[in-house]
């Protein structure tokens, strides 16, 4: 596993402290979640579950064209 040694000034270095203590996190733990967070290449798995969702609710391509109107005649600028 690697070491990278970072430097950070000391109101940085405490909302870290702070943060990693609210989470029962150590601060090194708490650091790499961030960074796993930061270069993930997929969705967070409470967004994906989100996926379809929305289906029972949502009105069809139909229902959405059937209000459609023609819109008024418009000026030239």
């Amino acid at each position: 596993m690697g070491q990278v040694t970072i430097y950070l000034d000391n109101e940085i270095e405490n909302k870290i402290k702070t943060a990693a203590k609210t989470s029962n996190l150590s601060i090194s733990k708490w650091i790499a979640n961030i960074i796993k967070e930061k270069i993930s290449t997929e969705w967070p798995q409470d967004v994906v579950k989100l996926a379809g969702s929305w289906k029972e609710d949502f009105p069809s391509l139909k229902e959405i064209r059937s209000t459609h109107v023609v819109d008024s005649s418009r000026e030239a600028l």
